[in-house]
């Protein structure tokens, strides 16, 4: 990929992650994605991720790159420094927010393990700049979701019961990493927790992870629904029943008519 920039500090060189990669700094990452951005795109996503006055990504700003655009700067510019990544992830500009996290997850998985701790505080310490629903989907499993395998979990019921959106869907959404390992406990616990929750965000991460849940495991999805079926939101409850059959899905959706 070609990559524009004003900044004639980039190099080569070895990074945490024992590769060596292109390095550079977080303006000349900026500089690249201003380069690559489209106005007319930029408006639509502006829209597409309610940026409007009183919607949940009031002021965040586009570029207008698609995503796998993004990827591709990630992928040139993985070796960056977490002290770059630092300023980058603050940037007012949603596509730096996204590659900022894209090059973390890049790092993750051939970090040490002394390595892997700092990304991962790196990351609890930057929630207030993951704060979309997409930067939250594409890191929380990844990351925090990785870490906490073989970890205690303690943290997620914290997150969930913060006063930030945002860090209480990376509560869930981290979960998937579980998850798809067959590991179901803490991804029910906190859909008990969190599945009434008032935003409709969060109601459609539960209801995400209750249909994962229930592709591992049919018959536990199935006593959770039957516990809050009833009385769960109906968004939640149409995402985890997507993948019953037509009978089944009627089924639950009558016993929430019926409350």
């Amino acid at each position: 990929m070609t990559t524009h920039t004003q900044d004639s500090k980039t190099k080569s060189g070895s990074n945490e992650t024992g590769t060596t990669e292109i390095i550079c700094t977080a303006k000349e990452i900026e500089n690249t994605l201003q380069f690559l951005g489209n106005e007319e795109k930029a408006k639509h996503l502006m829209r597409f991720f309610k940026t409007g006055k009183g919607q949940y990504g009031e002021g965040d700003l586009f570029l207008g790159i698609v995503v796998p655009e993004s990827r591709k700067v990630a992928k040139a510019y993985k070796a960056t420094p977490i002290e770059e990544l630092h300023q980058l992830i603050q940037s007012p500009f949603h596509e730096c927010r996204l590659v900022a996290l894209h090059i973390l997850i890049e790092q993750y998985k051939k970090a040490s393990e002394a390595y892997r701790e700092e990304i991962v505080q790196f990351y609890l310490s930057h929630t207030n700049y993951i704060n979309n629903w997409d930067l939250v989907d594409l890191s929380a499993d990844k990351i925090l979701g990785a870490y906490l395998k073989e970890r205690d979990r303690d943290l997620l019921y914290q997150l969930a019961k913060s006063s930030l959106l945002w860090e209480q869907r990376i509560s869930i959404v981290t979960t998937l990493a579980f998850v798809r390992k067959g590991d179901l406990d803490d991804a029910l616990q906190l859909a008990r927790i969190l599945v009434y929750h008032e935003h409709d965000l969060m109601r459609k991460a539960v209801g995400w992870v209750l249909r994962e849940v229930g592709k591992k495991d049919r018959e536990r999805l199935c006593l959770f629904l039957d516990e809050f079926a009833a009385t769960m939101p109906r968004t939640a409850l149409r995402y985890a029943i997507e993948h019953f059959d037509e009978s089944k899905r009627q089924y639950y959706m009558n016993l929430a008519k019926q409350k």
